[in-house]
């Protein structure tokens, strides 16, 4: 599977600060706004890079998306500091689902 991209990197921000928005039973507007800039930036970037899936022969919009999410919870497992504290077989079937996607995505190019 490829690297992660800044799409993925900024939506998994995203979704790690949008957990914080209720924190503590109290709204943070601080949170929200990393949440929401995350995710706005990320889009972008998203559609912005549909043009290099393409260039890779990965058309399957199924493909495109789920890639997109698994690096995208990737990445929220090791910004939130958590992945290393998951035990091993947990870690075990993360990277097996990863190399199911990586196989999907190379079967449907």
């Amino acid at each position: 599977m490829a690297a992660a991209t800044p799409r993925q990197l900024l939506d998994a921000q995203g979704f790690l600060h949008a957990a914080r928005i209720r924190e503590g039973g109290r709204f943070s507007i601080g949170a929200l706004a990393r949440s929401a800039s995350g995710f706005a930036v990320g889009i972008g970037l998203y559609y912005f890079g549909q043009q290099y899936q393409e260039a890779l022969g990965i058309r399957a919009p199924e493909i495109q998306t789920v890639s997109w999410f698994a690096v995208t919870l990737i990445g929220v497992a090791f910004f939130s500091g958590r992945f290393a504290s998951w035990r091993l077989l947990d870690q075990a079937i993360a990277v097996l689902v990863l190399m199911g996607i990586a196989w999907l995505m190379v079967r449907t190019a």
